[in-house]
C-alpha cells in the first residue's frame, strides 16, 4: 500500500510538479493538496496522510503553525518542509522530521521521502 502524502503549497505550479513527480512512484499516493495553511490542517484531519511536504510561507497559518497543529493532532505523520527558506536546524523544533530547500533539487526531495518511508516501515506503521 502506498504512503498517503498531502502536499501544502501556496503556489499551484510548486503543487503540481511534486504531484507529477510523485505520480511516477508507486510508493507514494498523493491523498490531497492545500494552499494556505488552514486548509492544510482541515485536509489533514480529513485525510490522516503518512507525509506532509509542506513549505514555511503559507497565508493564513505559516508552515511553522501547521506543523506544529499537526504533530499534536497526529503525532507520528511525517512532516517534510520543503522551502526556499534554507534554515534547517529549525525544522526539529517545530517537529517537522526533514527539510528539503526547493533549490535542492528533485533528488534531494525524493530521497529524504524515501529515507522517511523507510523509518515508518521499519517503526511498523
Amino acid at each position: 500500500m502506498p504512503s498517503r502524502v498531502l502536499i501544502v503549497d501556496d503556489h499551484e505550479v510548486v503543487r503540481m510538479g511534486v504531484r507529477s513527480l510523485l505520480a511516477g512512484n508507486p510508493k507514494w499516493a498523493v491523498c490531497g493538496e492545500a494552499a494556505d495553511g488552514e486548509h492544510a490542517i482541515q485536509e489533514f484531519l480529513k485525510l490522516v496522510p503518512d507525509v506532509v511536504i509542506l513549505d514555511l510561507s503559507l497565508p493564513v497559518k505559516n508552515g511553522f503553525e501547521v506543523a506544529k497543529e499537526m504533530r499534536r493532532i497526529h503525532p507520528s505523520a511525517k512532516i517534510v518542509f520543503f522551502s526556499m527558506h534554507e534554515i534547517p536546524a529549525i525544522t526539529t523544533i517545530v517537529g517537522a522530521d526533514a527539510f528539503v530547500a526547493k533549490t535542492s533539487g528533485i533528488e534531494a526531495l525524493m530521497s529524504t521521502l524515501e529515507r522517511l518511508l523507510q523509518r515508518r516501515v521499519l517503526a511498523g506503521a
